[in-house]
């Protein structure tokens, strides 16, 4: 199921074999464009056009989030890596490396500080690079990346648990119970998991977010076809869906969608697929899950979770939570 290499003799990275990948993405996609709402799991965005798509959403004034995220952590760095300047600190879904150096920093700016960071993405590109450019920052630093997708496979990782982003945000209900259920059973009493939560604000704030003037994040959903042409040899016309961002009150989450501008039918041929759309159906490609304290506290309870401390900003837009099993 796995291949590693060695890139020095402090970076190592663990891929699947693009079997296995290549089944899941046929998988999701089958079941998500034969549902009624018709979906593709949001991980697929993340190709090299989609990442490097990602990091410009970041920069962008209306994405208040990585910006508060990283605001936070540049406060409470001391305070999360506490007792981890000597362990295993593994990243889920680790794309850039700006919020890890936030806690590298701290941790090597005391002497005896022995870390292994594990960054898991499905992006091995992004992998890769990043690890290339923290090993230059942090010379006692090893990296032992896994390429894979992070929902599926924590049997492969080996104890900080850093989830950022609030990509937690991102996984319907089930799946997000399912994940952190996950989470627990690879966590021993001395682990902890710091997770990155969005909170629920006005929601003309939310929906700025997703809907930004230079029409980055509309480029970013559209990339996602794209991704499923080369990938499962499908025929779409980016040209004839338009980006749709709201905030669904009664679900407290904002929603992403392609709508398709007239009457197609699409060929998916590595599926064996005809995707009939009718003019203003929509393909969903991303749900992100706005929590309020209660809701956030009750998700880690019902996993088996208990919040040992909660970093916000001061206007409580964002929270980063320290978590343990219960």
């Amino acid at each position: 199921m796995t291949s590693t290499t060695l890139i020095s003799d402090r970076i190592e990275v663990t891929k699947l074999l693009r079997d296995a990948l290549e089944d899941e993405i046929r998988g999701d996609v089958l079941k998500g464009l034969t549902a009624k709402q018709k979906s593709v799991p949001s991980k697929y965005f993340y190709d090299a056009r989609g990442s490097e798509l990602f990091r410009e959403i970041c920069r962008l004034p209306e994405y208040y989030q990585t910006r508060t995220e990283l605001a936070i952590l540049k406060e409470c760095a001391d305070s999360i890596i506490g007792e981890y300047r000597q362990a295993d600190i593994i990243e889920l879904g680790s794309g850039e490396d700006l919020k890890i150096r936030m806690l590298l920093d701290a941790a090597f700016d005391s002497t005896g500080a022995d870390i292994c960071y594990t960054p898991v993405d499905v992006s091995g590109q992004a992998l890769l690079k990043a690890a290339k450019e923290l090993c230059k920052t942090y010379p006692s630093l090893r990296v032992a990346g896994i390429v894979a997708d992070f929902t599926r496979h924590l049997e492969l990782i080996p104890r900080l648990f850093l989830f950022f982003g609030s990509t937690i945000g991102n996984f319907p209900e089930e799946n997000r119970k399912g994940f952190l259920a996950d989470i627990v059973r690879q966590m021993g009493a001395e682990d902890r998991f710091i997770l990155g939560i969005d909170m629920i604000k006005p929601v003309r704030m939310l929906e700025r977010a997703y809907n930004d003037s230079r029409g980055i994040t509309a480029k970013f959903n559209k990339n996602i076809l794209d991704v499923l042409n080369r990938r499962l040899n499908a025929d779409f016309d980016s040209g004839l869906f338009e980006h749709v961002a709201f905030y669904n009150v009664e679900e407290e989450r904002v929603e992403m969608h392609l709508r398709v501008t007239r009457n197609l039918v699409v060929k998916v041929r590595d599926l064996d697929l005809q995707v009939r759309l009718r003019e203003g159906e929509t393909i969903r490609t991303e749900i992100c899950k706005k929590f309020t304290r209660a809701s956030a506290t009750a998700m880690a309870e019902e996993a088996g979770m208990k919040i040992e401390r909660w970093h916000s900003d001061l206007k409580g837009w964002f929270s980063l939570l320290q978590v343990a099993v219960a």
